[in-house]
């Protein structure tokens, strides 16, 4: 089996090591979170001096832990294996199989030497709110699926291949690993069903299951376009004569970008400075599953394109809104008329910002002063970047918009400061 390297997130790792917090690995399931840790971390822990005998190591999905799932005994024998002052290392894998989980981690915080990780596929380790289970003390390490450099880094083949079987079949560790085209098509199905789907209904005792289950496919149908639960509910209505009310597809969604499948990206008035409560845009957190809830049938390219743009940017720690730029025109009477336009991303860390265009075909001068008017229309100078499809590599127009081919942007983590 070919190793996949994921140095961004052993790095953010080794940035926590003895930070005096418990690390909480958190992400949809089946991204590779217990791999990164006994894995890759345990390696790194060996390789730069700690003793094998300063790692604990308990897996408690594992019928030889069985009895560690009782709360009082795990904590004795993680406190008995610490014998000295030196360092030691807590790696828990599957937390949630043993019940107040939260009580026997803030217990083992007070013991001075002992650094804490822990990975969890619960309905609750799968949601945004475990940290908060730890009063303070948790430090969430957010994983995602295969970012595309990730994914090509293992690939037989060419970038047009590797980038086709990418936007088609996503990026989960296991999926990579399959060679036939139906063995993905199957698997990502099956998953999506048994595991994902019927992880959020459980949690959250949704009685419903039909309603959620056509949501996903309107969301599923939907990447990249703006939409709102009264949209969503009118269409339930008017086709499908089903009475599906907003605030129970509002509280669905939520469920299920609180499972991670899906994120919330927010709209943002640019020149206003401010957030616009109506029409959000969802996208998948990975493609492959997505594409397998619609039968592989709805290929649209400049959405998928557009949400590989918008993982990229959050597994580069980047925070993501979808910006909108107020502009003032005329209409065919020459009445003044007030016009939105739309910028695919703004993209945010810390004091720097960058606008993000997402434009499969500019091969038209219709097509790039589509593209470009709205990046005309901000009132500052943050740097503005329209990225298209292909390898071009990045060049800047006369306007100094920097224009780059989709390849460059996924393999240069660093392509945005060109």
């Amino acid at each position: 089996m070919i190793e996949i390297k994921r140095d961004g997130y052993l790095q953010q790792l080794i940035e926590r090591k003895d930070n005096g917090m418990i690390k909480v690995i958190t992400g949809i399931r089946r991204c590779g979170k217990s791999y990164l840790l006994f894995t890759i971390f345990k390696r790194y822990l060996l390789e730069n001096g700690v003793d094998a005998g300063h790692i604990i190591e308990i897996a408690l999905d594992g019928i030889e832990n069985e009895e560690l799932r009782d709360p009082r005994m795990c904590f004795r024998y993680i406190r008995d294996a610490v014998k000295d002052a030196d360092r030691y290392y807590l790696l828990l894998d599957e937390v949630q199989f043993m019940p107040r989980f939260e009580e026997v981690l803030n217990s083992l915080l007070r013991m001075g030497n002992l650094d804490i990780y822990v990975t969890g596929s619960n309905s609750k380790f799968l949601s945004s709110d475990i940290v908060t289970e730890f009063r303070g003390r948790g430090d969430e390490v957010r994983i995602y699926p295969l970012s595309f450099a990730e994914f090509y880094s293992v690939y037989d083949g060419t970038y047009d291949d590797a980038w086709e079987d990418y936007m088609t079949y996503g990026g989960l560790p296991q999926v990579a690993g399959f060679q036939s085209e139906r063995q993905k098509a199957e698997y990502l199905k099956n998953i999506f069903a048994n595991v994902y789907l019927k992880d959020v209904i459980e949690r959250n005792k949704i009685q419903n299951v039909e309603e959620i289950s056509i949501l996903v496919d309107v969301l599923a149908s939907a990447i990249g376009a703006p939409t709102n639960p009264s949209k969503i509910a009118n269409t339930f209505a008017s086709e499908r004569q089903m009475s599906y009310t907003n605030k129970t597809i509002s509280n669905h969604i939520d469920y299920l970008a609180e499972a991670f499948l899906i994120s919330k990206a927010w709209r943002y008035d640019i020149k206003g400075r401010k957030y616009i409560g109506a029409n959000l845009k969802y996208y998948f957190t990975d493609l492959g599953l997505r594409n397998a809830r619609l039968n592989f049938r709805q290929q649209e390219l400049t959405h998928i394109m557009e949400n590989v743009i918008y993982n990229e940017l959050l597994v580069r720690g980047y925070n993501v809104d979808v910006g909108v730029v107020e502009t003032f025109g005329k209409d065919k009477e020459g009445r003044r008329v007030r016009k939105q336009m739309e910028v695919d991303f703004v993209v945010n860390q810390g004091s720097r910002r960058y606008y993000v265009q997402a434009a499969y075909d500019m091969n038209s001068e219709e097509k790039q002063t589509q593209e470009f008017h709205s990046l005309r229309n901000i009132p500052d100078s943050f740097k503005k970047i329209v990225i298209v499809s292909g390898t071009k590599k990045p060049w800047r127009n006369e306007e100094g918009f920097v224009i780059m081919g989709m390849k460059y942007f996924l393999l240069n983590r660093d392509s945005l400061e060109f």
